[in-house]
């Protein structure tokens, strides 16, 4: 290939939606864990044994997220060098991610798993419908944003 010649590289929209999700998973995650857990006290990722354990958890709970937070930037920096970014994909992803992680929040930890609650002492019904509307909104919001770039890298004759 002559220095004049270039390659054609198409976007790769599903690796550029699951890097979104990814990161925004991490991102979700470390609002929960510093805005809930560690600024206003709320809970900690586990509650019910003693308070040790419970710091134990929230450390646990941030490593992981901060391992997939790396992880989701390796992935979106190595999307960039070989120029297969679906930039509008990757929002929409990471849009996804934020509502997925707070939903699995709100149904799995607090309902069924009960690791911890929003919150104690108070009527969780406002807080639930907040927490699991802010979800189902964020949801929603990247579903839209998903079948927006649904075009995204494809040339305009293979659109129609």
């Amino acid at each position: 290939m002559t220095p004049t010649q270039h390659l054609s590289v198409t976007v790769d929209r599903r690796r550029s939606v699951l890097t979104g999700i990814m990161l925004g998973v991490a991102i979700m995650a470390a609002i929960d864990e510093i805005v809930f857990h560690q600024l206003l006290r709320w809970h900690h990722f586990y509650d019910r044994s003693t308070p040790d354990i419970s710091l134990l958890s929230d450390g646990l709970f941030q490593t992981a997220y901060l391992v997939l937070l790396v992880a989701g930037f390796f992935w979106f920096a190595d999307l960039r060098r070989r120029g297969t970014l679906a930039p509008r994909s990757a929002w929409a992803g990471f849009v996804l991610g934020l509502g997925a992680f707070h939903l699995f929040d709100g149904i799995v930890d607090h309902k069924i798993l009960r690791l911890h609650q929003i919150r104690y002492g108070v009527d969780l019904l406002p807080y639930d419908l907040a927490w699991n509307g802010a979800a189902v909104v964020l949801l929603l919001v990247g579903a839209f944003m998903i079948w927006r770039s649904r075009d995204e890298g494809r040339t305009p004759a293979a659109r129609r």
